[in-house]
């Protein structure tokens, strides 16, 4: 209710000032097409400042630096190259000019945007690609431990990104009273200085913060379109609302299912039945990479190692699965 009333009194004061500006400077039109012209300039505003609700901090300075560039091209030209003694001829051509070049200026920023990348306060001049350097670690990314290993490897470039949210969640987890969950907190705060330490990459602390979003994936979402830059996670849920709002997402799972051996449905494998399965009768097994193998009439068989035939592969982003079958069941079947 507050901001309209503003605009509502914004666009009064507008039509006001037109008014009293038509009557004192602009004596040959009348008042009421001043007042009208004021008018529809805030209603003009007003629609720009709607629409910059949904443009990035990026965006908005990209704009502003192609258009004060365009702005002091329009005047250097005018002042050096055009000379009119004619007043009104001289006020016509600067603001033609101003209106070209401004809007070049814009049009050249925005398609040349990619060389302004923007951390929280800090401006960065670099090539298009850069981006795409940063890249933010949500929570659970850090406690998992892989990514310290990935960036180990060299497979993550550029500029690692902890919002303090995170950090703040870290420490949030590594204090609860609950013992397991200290444990996760406390070994992710250990992989996070882990990675700090590491000489080929750089690991910045965003201080940047979405007061008005409570979850902390929607702020990660938020956050990773401010600065037009993935999100690396192992984390399914968060991979879907990122990919729905046009998020790039860099899902470690999908790295480990993209290296893991390759089991095909033929296969015979050696495996020890762990625990039973949620379905009657299954038993489940794992790899050394922890793929789990889910054995059919595999219950009895729990605490020994079996020889079974792989039936079909089941793989997605949330990790890989297999399903198989003792070789002389699937005989005797054969058999029937």
């Amino acid at each position: 209710m507050g901001i309209t009333l503003i605009r509502f009194i914004f666009i009064i004061i507008s039509g006001l000032l037109s008014y009293r500006l038509t009557n004192q400077l602009f004596t040959k039109l009348s008042p009421y097409i001043g007042t009208t012209i004021g008018v529809l300039i805030a209603l003009i505003i007003i629609a720009a400042e709607e629409r910059l609700k949904k443009v990035s901090l990026k965006n908005i300075l990209i704009i502003i630096l192609g258009l004060a560039a365009g702005l002091t091209l329009a005047n250097l030209a005018f002042t050096l190259f055009l000379p009119i003694n004619n007043e009104e001829l001289a006020i016509f051509v600067r603001i033609f000019l101003n209106l070209i070049c401004g809007y070049f200026g814009i049009t050249l920023a925005v398609k040349k945007g990619g060389d302004l990348t923007i951390l929280g306060s800090n401006i960065i001049i670099g090539p298009r690609d850069q981006m795409f350097s940063y890249k933010i670690l949500d929570t659970n990314v850090i406690i998992d431990g892989r990514i310290a290993e990935i960036v180990e490897s060299g497979f993550l470039e550029g500029t690692l990104v902890i919002p303090q949210f995170v950090l703040n969640e870290l420490h949030h987890i590594a204090d609860s009273a609950d013992s397991q969950k200290r444990t996760r907190g406390r070994r992710g705060l250990d992989i996070l200085n882990k990675i700090q330490k590491k000489q080929n990459l750089k690991v910045e602390i965003s201080d940047k913060n979405f007061p008005d979003i409570r979850e902390v994936d929607a702020k990660l979402v938020a956050l990773a379109k401010s600065l037009s830059c993935p999100v690396v996670t192992n984390d399914y849920n968060l991979n879907k609302i990122a990919e729905l709002q046009g998020v790039r997402v860099l899902n470690i799972n999908d790295l480990a299912n993209a290296v893991k051996p390759i089991v095909l449905p033929g296969e015979t494998m050696h495996v020890r039945i762990i625990k039973e399965g949620k379905e009657f009768s299954q038993g489940i097994g794992y790899m050394d990479d922890g793929t789990m193998i889910v054995v059919d009439n595999g219950k009895r068989y729990v605490g020994q190692k079996v020889d079974a035939l792989v039936t079909s592969v089941l793989q997605n982003t949330a990790g890989r699965m297999i399903f198989a079958q003792f070789k002389q069941e699937l005989k005797n079947e054969e058999n029937k």
